[in-house]
């Protein structure tokens, strides 16, 4: 048996990333509560590859959201199966994240230049 992490990451990741879970959870027969209203055996068959089964018969996808600004997870949250997804699955900074980052890389580079 396997099982799949979806990392989904930055604006278009999470766009995308939002619209896979809407797909595959049709598949499975997954509402957007998190729980299976299918009406065949064969839709739960392999739901642990991509979801953890929570409390209540509730499946929850094992995704990990990231982005530096807040806004496109409030979207995905938002949308249609935002209640799908466990709040601390979604991770995001500050964009001076990135700058520091970046000060980082540039920094390293000037001391292998020297």
């Amino acid at each position: 048996m396997r099982e799949i992490v979806h990392i989904q990451a930055g604006q278009c990741g999470n766009q995308i990333g939002a619209k896979f879970w809407e797909v595959i959870s049709d598949e499975h027969g997954i509402d957007p509560t998190g729980s299976y209203q299918g009406d065949s055996e064969l839709q739960l068959e392999r739901i642990n590859v991509y979801y953890n089964e929570a409390s209540g018969s509730k499946y929850v996808p094992r995704a990990i959201l990231v982005d530096l600004e807040p806004g496109t997870m409030d979207s995905v949250r938002s949308g249609p199966f935002g209640q799908l997804f466990r709040p601390d699955n979604f991770i995001f900074g500050d964009c001076t994240c990135l700058e520091n980052l970046i000060s980082l890389c540039l920094m390293c580079t000037f001391i292998k230049a020297a």
